[in-house]
């Protein structure tokens, strides 16, 4: 039996594929764009083309995400939060707290000792602490997400102390304009998120 995970989240769109042994054979991520269904057949055609048919008997498909519903092929759905936890714990069963920043929001989830979710918080009000407060900011320094945290990590403490995406973002304009190290600002960025998670 392989395993086909659907994502779509609200950003990204994700496909893996897993065989019966456990072990990922292949893997896509592309850009959700406007559509989920849309999202959905654009995976299905990837699969394809890397040889996965996801109507074989020997195929099982699971989606999730925000887009979970959109997946007319999958047998079935189930919310990214039991997912994190199933895959949290299959990874490493000594975990009891999984954050996930998201594209548009971001959890805090809880775990038992058996990999169950026991209790979630979720940030679905606003941008800041997210992903795509993430990528605004990283736009704004002119690097990518990852260029970003990498900076981060030589950076010293600088502090944005806006809840809001836009205040924060003309925060790191501000900061830009009085030449502070790019690198402090990324770590302000990545400072800001995590104490938006904290709280």
């Amino acid at each position: 039996m392989v395993g086909i995970g659907i994502d779509i989240g609200s950003t990204a769109a994700k496909a893996a594929v897993a065989e019966t042994d456990g072990a990922i054979a292949w893997t896509c991520v592309m850009p959700t764009g406007y559509s989920s269904v849309d999202a959905a057949e654009r995976l299905r055609g990837e699969l394809a083309a890397a040889g996965y048919d996801v109507a074989a008997d020997d195929v099982r498909v699971i989606a999730t995400g925000y887009g979970r519903v959109a997946v007319p092929y999958a047998h079935k759905v189930v919310t990214e939060i039991t997912c994190h936890a199933r895959g949290a714990h299959h990874l490493d069963p000594a975990v009891r707290t999984v954050i996930d920043i998201g594209g548009q929001d971001s959890k805090v989830i809880r775990l038992s000792e058996s990999g169950a979710v026991e209790t979630f918080a979720m940030n679905d009000k606003c941008a800041a602490g997210t992903g795509r407060f993430l990528e605004i900011m990283a736009d704004r320094l002119g690097i990518t997400q990852q260029q970003m945290a990498d900076l981060a990590r030589s950076g010293e403490p600088t502090k944005i102390s806006s809840m809001c995406t836009v205040f924060a973002e003309s925060e790191v304009i501000s900061l830009i304009g009085r030449g502070e190290p790019r690198e402090n600002i990324a770590r302000g960025v990545i400072d800001s998120v995590v104490s938006r998670v904290v709280t």
